[in-house]
């Protein structure tokens, strides 16, 4: 692969500032674009890297949508997130060299692959770069102490509200609408990761749907009362 069609992937990218540093000279830049060895295209249904398999990468996703999960002993899968363009998917493998979760693609994707060892060799030029790649994996960490919260405390509308809330919001920083979102995972998919049955899911989109907070069309959701759904995770005690 040339080095000229590398430079289109960082510098000219329409997500850069999602998923690279912020305020670079041209001379960081430069040096970014050195990091992704190629693009890898991963067909709906495939996984990305599987569970016990050898980290060597971080993926900054162009296109598309993933889910990370962990088959569970009694065979069932476990959905431990959903990761969407501009996010970096592949931090699970930087303890132990090896990756913990399989990412599979919801839909068809398009990953940059950042080799790893570059990426720290880079890091010791570029220091925004080192900094950048801390604050995404104490995102992470936050983000799974926010999950760990969800799951810990709150009821199943409080816990699909927080859900929709929180995917509206990540859609809205790529520029998509507040209020409207087409869901790439199966109500199966969000119940195992809030920890809720198929049936409690559909229950409650239901609920959402009778109170008029939300408009339901097979995969395609509306959110028409942004403030109610914010209420009931802000003040579970009050929505009985």
């Amino acid at each position: 692969m040339n080095p000229q069609a590398i430079k289109v992937a960082c510098s000219n990218c329409n997500l850069r500032e999602l998923c690279m540093p912020m305020g670079l000279t041209d001379q960081d830049l430069n040096r970014l674009d050195d990091l992704v060895a190629v693009r890898r295209k991963v067909k709906r249904g495939d996984t990305l890297f599987t569970n016990g398999e050898n980290f060597t990468s971080l993926y900054a996703i162009r296109t598309g949508f993933f889910k990370t999960c962990l088959a569970t002993e009694d065979g069932r899968d476990q959905v431990t997130g959903f990761q969407m363009a501009g996010e970096i998917i592949g931090l699970d493998g930087i303890v132990n060299d090896q990756h913990t979760c399989d990412a599979v693609a919801l839909e068809d994707a398009e990953v940059c692959v950042m080799p790893f060892d570059r990426i720290e060799e880079i890091s010791r030029e570029v220091t925004a770069l080192q900094h950048h790649v801390h604050k995404i994996m104490s995102r992470e960490i936050v983000r799974e102490h926010g999950v760990m919260l969800l799951l810990g405390s709150m009821r199943a509308e409080e816990r699909l509200a927080a859900f929709l809330l929180n995917l509206v919001q990540r859609l809205h920083a790529r520029g998509f609408s507040q209020s409207e979102l087409v869901l790439r995972m199966t109500r199966e998919e969000i119940g195992s990761y809030l920890g809720l049955k198929l049936e409690t899911v559909s229950r409650t989109f239901s609920k959402f749907v009778e109170e008029g907070m939300v408009e339901v069309k097979q995969r395609h959701v509306r959110i028409l009362d942004t403030e109610g759904l914010q209420r009931l995770v802000n003040n579970p005690a009050h929505c009985h």
